[in-house]
């Protein structure tokens, strides 16, 4: 049997990723605010997104899912994954929402 990658093992592949798409991908420490996502990531033309990475079949915690709503409230591209896959869909979005953001601004 396989054993299940590690959380760290996910983050490295996906930031991998990421930078081959042109991102910034930079892990992200709040001392005084626990809950926080562990990723920023930021695409070209600025569109940014947090990302909160888990092992697979581990989930969220309530007070991470409290600080991705915060998130969300204020308009901000916020998500979390288990996978690799889902990982990199999460920055495709980010870079497709950088696209738009930079045909916008000229």
């Amino acid at each position: 049997m396989t054993p299940l990658p590690l959380e760290r093992d996910i983050e490295k592949r996906i930031a991998t990723y990421a930078r081959s798409k042109g991102c910034l991908f930079e892990k992200f420490v709040s001392p005084a605010k626990r809950g926080v996502a562990d990723r920023a990531i930021i695409a070209p033309g600025g569109a940014i997104g947090w990302l909160e990475v888990k092992r697979p079949g581990a989930k969220p915690t309530v007070l991470q899912h409290g600080r991705r709503g915060e998130k969300r409230k204020l308009g901000c591209n916020v998500s979390w994954c288990d996978n690799v896959a889902d990982g990199c869909k999460f920055v495709d979005s980010l870079v497709a929402a950088g696209k738009l953001s930079t045909l916008q601004n000229v």
